[in-house]
């Protein structure tokens, strides 16, 4: 595969050392990592991603899609609001913390202020580690907090863990 200098490379190391190299997926799965993905798609787990970075947001489109969760992907507050109010499913939320619009602790604290969002895990993803960020995402009933740049395999784990709860 060639390589284009002016395009980053991007590779990622998935469980069951399953890389992904920008546009193809290399795959040598374990049997307990494919078990645990036929078990998300036949739950049909659903994932709603707010992240105005696009880099980020294919990342975590890619990450998801590859384990198979049914990913949807907005890159403002506005939008992840708008998605939040809606009546469709998602059975987890990431969001980012700094977007246009609205910042990632205005969708969680209106996401815990409805009925059908109300115990649906969000996660703050950001690029501010700062204590008083994390202070405020947990007071809004942030069910995680995870600061970029993070491992791909140790997010998966907290989503699992975190849906496994629910």
């Amino acid at each position: 595969m060639g390589v284009n200098p002016r395009k980053p490379l991007i590779r990622l190391t998935l469980p069951g050392n399953t890389s992904y190299v920008r546009g193809a997926f290399l795959t040598c799965g374990t049997e307990q990592d494919r078990t645990t993905e036929d078990s998300l798609a036949e739950r049909n787990m659903r994932v709603l991603v707010a992240e105005d970075e696009p880099h980020i947001r294919r990342i975590l489109l890619t990450l998801l899609e590859a384990v198979g969760f049914d990913v949807e992907a907005v890159s403002d507050g506005t939008a992840a609001l708008e998605r939040i109010e809606s009546p469709e499913a998602f059975d987890i939320v990431l969001v980012d913390i700094m977007m246009p619009g609205a910042t990632g602790l205005q969708v969680l604290e209106r996401a815990r202020a409805l009925e059908h969002r109300a115990s649906t895990p969000v996660v703050i993803l950001t690029a501010k580690g700062q204590d008083v960020d994390r202070e405020a995402a947990f007071e809004l009933g942030a069910s995680d907090f995870i600061t970029k740049p993070f491992s791909p395999k140790k997010l998966l784990a907290q989503i699992h863990e975190l849906l496994d709860r629910t």
